[in-house]
């Protein structure tokens, strides 16, 4: 079981938004496996981070259509997980390696 948390979390997901509500509220967005749950994240950012999580609330975001050398394709779909820490909780990236 521990070896498949550390699976479920791909990336922190960087942008002007998430970015502005990470130093605003405290929240944090992650790319996440298609195949998790908010149980499942909650479980894995409490277990690599040792924080107290809040909430989660998960995004399944569709891939946009593109053409690539003339001809149309699809980005793939995946899914984004916004989690809330406790008051007194943060994480800070740059310790992590």
């Amino acid at each position: 079981m521990n070896n498949y948390l550390y699976s479920i979390l791909f990336s922190q997901y960087v942008t002007e938004k998430s970015n502005l509500i990470l130093d605003k509220h405290n929240h944090i967005v992650f790319r996440v496996s298609k195949h998790s749950n908010k149980k499942l994240i909650k479980a894995s950012v409490e277990k690599i981070f040792n924080v107290l999580v809040k909430s989660v609330r998960i995004i399944n975001v569709k891939g946009k259509i593109k053409l690539f050398k003339g001809k149309s394709g699809k980005r793939s779909d995946f899914k984004k997980a916004i989690v809330f820490l406790n008051k007194g909780y943060n994480i800070k990236f740059s310790e992590f390696e």
